[in-house]
């Protein structure tokens, strides 16, 4: 096995692995931002903000993979 082998499998695995708990984390925080509007509909542009202030931070996570990926990748 080569450099460039192993430089294509540790990308791949940092993508892989890195994307993983942002995906996960944004579909709990939509779930639970649709539970609490079904509680309190009244509150709609409170949650709303609050579950897009959420999804940006976690989503962050996957952006900071993708560039170790890269850095893993073309240096």
């Amino acid at each position: 096995m080569d450099t460039e082998s192993v430089r294509l499998l540790a990308t791949a695995l940092a993508i892989g692995i890195g994307v993983i708990a942002p995906a996960l984390a944004t579909g709990n925080i939509g779930s639970r931002a649709m539970e609490a509007l079904g509680r309190n509909p009244e509150a709609e542009g409170q949650i709303r903000t609050t579950m897009i202030l959420a999804i940006a931070f976690a989503e962050s996570i996957a952006i900071y993979a993708l560039v170790i990926a890269l850095i893993i990748k073309f240096v």
